[in-house]
């Protein structure tokens, strides 16, 4: 069963919208030397503090699978932007922690992501459509049960 116009229209929509969106702010974090998906692996370390976050978790959280994660986390650490250590949790484990010098790459990044976040989307949009965005993002985030979608 094929899709209704509006169905199409709303889905494509995204899809395109998300694509323009993840390139223009991935050109604009090339003068940093970091990507989009290294972007946003920073700044969950330095939300996560000093005590790191585990890889596994870490990868779930970024939609990325354990292997991919693995050979993004060898380049940040060869880049001295992390740090992994054993799990004090969990021995068989590893935590990743951003380094001073990842804190630094990250606090330069922000300042473009964010001013591109700005003119690129949000500043687009009236405070009503944010809304508007925000329930539909709550509303496509509860899985719990097919009904909620």
């Amino acid at each position: 069963m094929r899709l209704s116009d509006l169905e199409q229209a709303a889905w494509g929509g995204f899809l395109l919208a998300h694509d323009r969106l993840w390139r223009a702010m991935e050109a604009g974090l090339a003068s940093t030397g970091i990507t989009m998906s290294e972007y946003s692996v920073l700044a969950a370390l330095e939300n996560a503090g000093d005590q790191g976050v585990r890889m596994s978790d870490l990868a779930a959280l970024r939609l990325m699978s354990t292997g991919g994660f693995t050979r993004m986390a060898d380049r940040l650490e060869k880049q001295d932007l992390i740090t992994r250590r054993r799990s004090a949790t969990d021995k068989r484990g590893f935590d990743v922690v951003i380094t001073p010098t990842g804190r630094q790459l990250l606090d330069r990044a922000r300042t473009r992501h964010l001013d591109d976040v700005r003119s690129m989307f949000v500043g687009r949009l009236s405070a009503e459509q944010l809304e508007q965005l925000r329930a539909i993002w709550e509303r496509l985030e509860d899985q719990r049960s097919p009904a909620n979608c």
